[in-house]
């Protein structure tokens, strides 16, 4: 059980209640570069023990490597833990980037409940929307595995407004996580005013710009082999520049506020409303101390009109993920 309790937030109508900030664990399973198995761990509990309850992963992460670890952390530590994971995301292998078929549906689960060794996920996500399958149909394997008791609350990921409001009327779905932060908010602000209807939270990845809201932002050529950063359009010369331009001006806000820029861009996002649920990821144990302490910033109204100013919606240069990966977003 987590030693500390942080400020809570629902998930939808779910019954799910989760930290305000959760913690991704894309980058534990080598994304970023090299992982640690052993370090993972560590700061997994570090996390839950700063009373952080709730996991974020993917069957993609890793090719499920991100969700055997989480189940090696999770050792008698289950109690208390939202466990979030997602299905769907071919990540283009064989010409296809999302299957939502209802039996692909039932075997992605049950496969990922052997790889984190639980009885239940607590959160599902279809993690790409597949265009060649309805949303209700996708929706309705899912329900058949709450029946069952293999899931407990349904979530979409890169989800576009109609098709959360068809999948929502098939049954309620607790929480969207699209690609939300300070540089990319244009998707995220559509989303939200969706999901603010129809009582649904929203959680926030990537919210702090894949690392470029930092303060600490790399030079593409020093990054690892494996860091997927390397090739991303938003760290592509020209696009890092602009880039590193909204990066000051939010640096410079969060000096005079006396915190981390990290903090800064946090404490903006959970600013938006209580439904809004940030999950940045790291394999530093420093930052997630950083990160964590983004609670303790308070913004006034004034400043959050500042903040948002100094990075208004399509102040991010470059598109969110590879060329040959957009049509596959937010379907």
């Amino acid at each position: 059980m987590a030693n500390t309790r942080l400020p809570q937030r629902e998930l939808g109508a779910s019954g799910l209640k989760v930290s305000a900030i959760g913690l991704g664990c894309m980058s534990l399973s080598g994304v970023y570069g090299a992982s640690d198995d052993a370090v993972g761990i560590a700061l997994i509990h570090a996390a839950l023990d700063r009373g952080v309850t709730m996991l974020d992963t993917s069957d993609l992460y890793g090719a499920g490597h991100s969700e055997r670890l989480i189940g090696k952390a999770l050792l008698g530590r289950r109690d208390g833990v939202v466990v979030a994971t997602k299905f769907g995301n071919l990540g283009g292998r064989g010409g296809k980037f999302a299957d939502g078929r209802p039996e692909f549906v039932v075997a992605s689960c049950d496969a990922s409940l052997k790889r984190l060794g639980i009885d239940t996920i607590d959160l599902y996500y279809q993690h790409r929307i597949d265009p060649a399958v309805p949303i209700e149909d996708t929706v309705g394997a899912m329900v058949r595995l709450k029946q069952q008791g293999k899931i407990r609350a349904l979530g979409l990921s890169e989800a576009a407004p109609g098709t959360i409001g068809r999948a929502h009327k098939v049954h309620p779905i607790a929480a969207v996580q699209n690609e939300y932060s300070l540089l990319y908010r244009q998707e995220g602000e559509e989303t939200l005013r969706t999901t603010r209807e129809l009582g649904i939270a929203l959680v926030a990845y990537a919210p702090l710009g894949r690392g470029l809201l930092t303060g600490d932002i790399p030079d593409p050529a020093t990054l690892a082999d494996g860091d997927s950063r390397k090739r991303h359009p938003r760290y592509a010369h020209d696009n890092l520049a602009q880039n590193r331009a909204v990066a000051e001006r939010i640096g410079d806000i969060a000096r005079r506020k006396g915190c981390k820029p990290t903090q800064l861009a946090l404490a903006w996002l959970l600013a938006q409303g209580p439904d809004v649920v940030p999950i940045p990821g790291t394999k530093r144990m420093e930052r997630l101390r950083e990160n964590l302490d983004a609670l303790n910033v308070k913004l006034t109204d004034q400043e959050v009109a500042e903040i948002s100013a100094a990075a208004p919606p399509g102040a991010g240069a470059g598109s969110r993920y590879p060329e040959g990966q957009m049509a596959s977003l937010y379907l």
